[in-house]
Order: structure tokens, then C-alpha cells, then sequence
């Protein structure tokens, strides 16, 4: 015989464990990637950065980000909570062309990706673009507004990047802890949309 306590017994309901996203942060060199997960994290960000040496200036083009002293080797990681019910883990991407090999690996069990980038410096973004369309991982795109840059306006920016008219475009500060949050939401939102979509579409069985 099996014993256990009545119904009127029992404590209250132990609360339920949140669900937790990961999410990828990319972009080109110097476009703010370390910034933005530092900005939002309420955790203290681990952070792989490395001061930029005479050896790596060949590799390393900080023309608009001149005063850049240190870049990612690895990646950054940070977490939010959204709310009582959503935890993301951000994963911050290396931004140089030698170090995209790390990038499958950061990519496996991603919701999805914010790519973000300078637009005084657009051709830096192609490459992480082309990198989620392959994968088929949904992304948005956020603008860094950096101190006086001009504001293009969000079609502009689409237009340049030649993106599909379903991704998302934002202009967005990574220093501002509210303005990433709604960056990272909108990747959610995404997400589901593409989620829901192509669970509409799948074949079914007969």
C-alpha cells in the first residue's frame, strides 16, 4: 500500500521553473556586442576580451571606432530575466573573421539571433546576415545608435542589407538597459512567429 499525505495535506504548490532562451548576439567588429550584454545582464557578463596588438591591425579595421582598445576572443554571456516565467542567456559573438569558427558551436540551441550593427559601417553586418539565413536561425537586426551618428530610418537600413521584408530592423543604444531589452523581446516575438509559421505549413501524415 502506497501512502501519501490528503489533499488538505498539502503545502502550497512549489512555483514553477522558468523557461529559459538562448540567444546569440553578432554583428561586425567594434559594433557594440560586448556593450549591449553588459547593459542588460543582471548578472555580472563573462567577458573573453583581449587588447587589441600591433599584430592583429592587419586583421582588425577600427576605422569609425578608433578609440576600440580590447576585442572578444571568445564570447561574452550575460542573463536577464523578463519575467517571473522567462530567463535568456545571451551569448555575445566574436566579431572577427578568425574567430566565426566558434560561432556553430555558440549557435547550437539558439531561439534566435540579434544581429547588430553600425550603419557607418553596414558592409561589417553581411556576413553575420548571410550566416542566420543560411541556418535558417530567425534574427532581427538592432541599429546602434552611436553618439553623433546620423539616424537612418529602419527601411533604410533594410533596404541596404537587402533583408527580407519579415525581419525585423530596430534602432536601438546598447548602453541602454530598457532599449535592449526591447531589442531581445522583439527576437522573441520572432521567433514564435516564424515557429508558429512553419508549423502551419509542415506536412502532415494521411
Amino acid at each position: 500500500m502506497v501512502f501519501g499525505r490528503s489533499e488538505r495535506d498539502h503545502g502550497p504548490a512549489a512555483p514553477a521553473e522558468p523557461v529559459t532562451l538562448k540567444l546569440l548576439i553578432a554583428g561586425g567588429f567594434g559594433v557594440g556586442k560586448t556593450t549591449l550584454v553588459g547593459a542588460v545582464s543582471e548578472i555580472r557578463p563573462l567577458r573573453t576580451e583581449e587588447l587589441l596588438t600591433e599584430a592583429g591591425r592587419p586583421y582588425d579595421d577600427t576605422a569609425g571606432v578608433e578609440g576600440k582598445s580590447t576585442t572578444t576572443v571568445a564570447m561574452d554571456f550575460g542573463r536577464i530575466t523578463i519575467n517571473d516565467g522567462l530567463v535568456l542567456y545571451l551569448f555575445g559573438t566574436p566579431g572577427q573573421d578568425r574567430f566565426w569558427f566558434l560561432w556553430d558551436e555558440l549557435a547550437q540551441g539558439a531561439l534566435g539571433a540579434v544581429v547588430l550593427v553600425d550603419t557607418r559601417r553596414l558592409d561589417d553586418s553581411f556576413a553575420a546576415v548571410d550566416y542566420f539565413e543560411r541556418r535558417g536561425l530567425p534574427f532581427t537586426v538592432a541599429a546602434n545608435c552611436f553618439d553623433g551618428v546620423e539616424r537612418h530610418p529602419v527601411e533604410q537600413v533594410r533596404e541596404a542589407l537587402d533583408l527580407d521584408a519579415a525581419v525585423p530592423v530596430t534602432l536601438c543604444d546598447a548602453r541602454e538597459r530598457d532599449s535592449v531589452r526591447e531589442v531581445l523581446i522583439s527576437v522573441i516575438r520572432h521567433a514564435m512567429r516564424v515557429g508558429a509559421a512553419a508549423t502551419e505549413t509542415a506536412p502532415t501524415c494521411p
